[in-house]
């Protein structure tokens, strides 16, 4: 059914294109008084427009936004193929209408004039397709990033090597529908188990130099993942640079607020960087080991950044007045009460770090737990974690761009995510930050298992 009505709609395509220029269009054709050519090719022109607006029919896709990404990848598949027959319609035109030998002046010019009205209309259909899928695909998906539609911008403009990269689109697009379906189908399949509902919410604390902001989540699409399998899911909301102990304080602050408004008396914590280390000095300082169940840290570096120590040490005194000056100054503007660059990062050193472990030792009757990835090569990173990952390397070993995976082992469990294949997982893979679907690692079923192994196991 689907290859049926996708060589109808392409066969309503080159009809439009090839014949409404002669039906309607020229005048050499309205002389003959046929009102049923002109009536016919008003109603082609409907089938174009209900194939521009639903190209793919009744399709029984899980939601809107899947419908039209899928839609804009068909489009643009009639688009590649209607524009290769019509420029070989188009040369056929051409050779047929146009008087090559003993034609008259009028003749000739007729020739003309039907065959570039021809090729106008091809051109007019070609555009529509191409824009009502390129328009649909840009707006919907999430692959493409901000790279792939700078660079198909670029590519536009040169010779087959814009096919080459409108391929390559398709493809991208085509993977997304098919991962996005059956991520859909496999929660509504277990919607009804709730297996991420643990006895104690979630509390997702965020890393250093980032804010839970309401539209622009730190945790990608986690958080949905989580909340459609069951969880309830709080969110740490310390601000963005600080001291570990001035963090632990605001959000200890945060489990009160969670734990008396709802009365559930525990929270789960799952920590991403430095959140790990400021949820620690909550439940060790702060007095939050009571309403704790579990610390689940995500790529923290408990034992320190070397690198990051280097670096400060290195860095001219003045240079790191200046960035940490223009970071509180727009962090502030962000809504940050206090924001402290540099107390954010000497905490994030490895003598920091180590004195600090010394001093925030593990509290009974909270399960300690850990999770680190890695990537293989620098390129894994999305900017400025490509950067960082060789200096990393040097100083720390096997990473993520940001943190070593010996740092981040702690507690009475340590899960090592191992990317497969070639793809390595980055310090923002890990939460979605980029919203990739990763071969091999997909992120979000990651932590509804993580959650499902918490309720399992009774938290």
């Amino acid at each position: 059914m689907k290859w049926l009505r996708r060589i109808l709609c392409v066969l309503v395509m080159l009809v439009v294109s090839n014949l409404v220029a002669v039906v309607c269009v020229l005048p050499l054709y309205r002389k003959t008084g046929e009102w049923q050519l002109p009536l016919a090719a008003c109603m082609l022109v409907l089938l174009l427009i209900l194939i521009l607006v639903r190209p793919l029919g009744n399709a029984t896709l899980p939601t809107r936004r899947i419908r039209q990404l899928a839609a804009g990848a068909e489009l643009l598949r009639l688009f590649l193929v209607t524009v290769t027959l019509d420029l070989v319609s188009a040369l056929w035109f051409l050779m047929l209408l146009t008087p090559w030998t003993g034609a008259d002046g009028y003749e000739m010019g007729i020739g003309w004039l039907v065959w570039g009205g021809h090729v106008l209309l091809i051109v007019a259909v070609a555009a529509a397709v191409f824009w009502a899928g390129m328009i649909r695909v840009y707006l919907t998906s999430v692959q493409l990033g901000l790279k792939h539609r700078v660079l198909a911008a670029l590519c536009g403009w040169i010779p087959l090597l814009n096919i080459w990269y409108l391929l390559r689109i398709i493809r991208i697009v085509s993977d997304e529908v098919e991962f996005e379906t059956e991520k859909w189908e496999l929660d509504e399949a277990r919607a009804e188990s709730e297996i991420c509902k643990t006895k104690y919410p979630l509390l997702l604390v965020h890393g250093v130099f980032f804010r839970d902001f309401r539209y622009l989540n730190y945790w990608g699409r986690i958080p949905r993942e989580l909340q459609r399998n069951g969880a309830t899911v709080y969110y740490g909301q310390q601000q963005s640079a600080a001291a570990v102990e001035e963090s632990g304080k605001e959000l200890a602050t945060r489990i009160r607020q969670i734990v008396e408004e709802t009365g559930c008396g525990k929270v789960n914590i799952i920590a991403h960087s430095k959140g790990g280390l400021d949820s620690r000095a909550a439940i060790a300082h702060q007095g939050m080991a009571p309403y704790v169940a579990s610390l689940t840290t995500i790529n923290t570096p408990h034992r320190g950044c070397i690198f990051a120590e280097y670096l400060l040490n290195r860095m001219p005194q003045a240079a790191r007045q200046k960035i940490a000056d223009t970071y509180n100054a727009t962090l502030r503007r962000l809504g940050d009460p206090d924001p402290d660059f540099l107390a954010a990062v000497t905490d994030l050193t490895a003598s920091a770090c180590m004195a600090r472990n010394e001093e925030t030792p593990d509290q009974p009757g909270v399960v300690y737990e850990s999770v680190m990835s890695y990537c293989k090569r620098a390129q894994h990173g999305k900017f400025p974690l490509n950067m960082t990952y060789p200096i990393v390397k040097h100083f720390d070993g096997l990473n993520d761009g940001l943190v070593a995976v010996d740092s981040a082992k702690w507690g009475s469990r340590f899960t090592l995510v191992e990317p497969q294949g070639r793809r390595g997982i980055s310090h923002g893979d890990v939460v979605d930050l980029n919203r990739e679907n990763i071969p091999g690692f997909d992120v979000r079923e990651f932590y509804v298992r993580l959650a499902a192994d918490l309720k399992a196991r009774g938290f």
